[in-house]
């Protein structure tokens, strides 16, 4: 069964830092591109950043961009999403999910990946 599991979401101020981690089983996680994805109250579920199956080469989306990093372990199944410099507009629902598609093919297009884990609630106080 694949699994992926968030956890590392909590209440921040705003310049504080969280570190999501992605716990992954069920699948050949090397072989998969993993996203991180949020979703904000009214809002569509947006890509934040995702890390590409072949490398692990990152990708950020342009608001995250200097303030986020990814990072993956293939040892432990796990990628990680260090969130520093948080402002009020990162508070959502963040998400993993997994593609086997390279981060070129599916880049941080929802739509595209396959598995998705349940979230975890960020919230940036101000």
């Amino acid at each position: 069964e694949v699994q992926l599991v968030e956890s590392g979401g909590g209440l921040v101020q705003a310049g504080g830092s969280l570190r999501l981690s992605c716990a992954a089983s069920g699948f050949t996680f090397d072989d998969y591109t993993i996203g991180w994805f949020r979703q904000a109250p009214g809002k569509e579920r947006e890509g934040v950043s995702c890390s590409d199956s072949s490398d692990g080469s990152p990708y950020y989306a342009d608001p995250v961009k200097g303030r986020f990093t990814i990072s993956r372990d293939d040892v432990k199944r796990t990628v990680y999403l260090q969130m520093n410099s948080l402002k009020p507009d990162d508070t959502a629902v963040y998400y993993c999910a997994a593609d086997r598609h390279g981060a070129q093919t599916v880049g941080l297009s929802s739509w595209w990946y396959d598995y998705w884990g349940q979230g975890t609630q960020v919230t940036v106080s101000s």
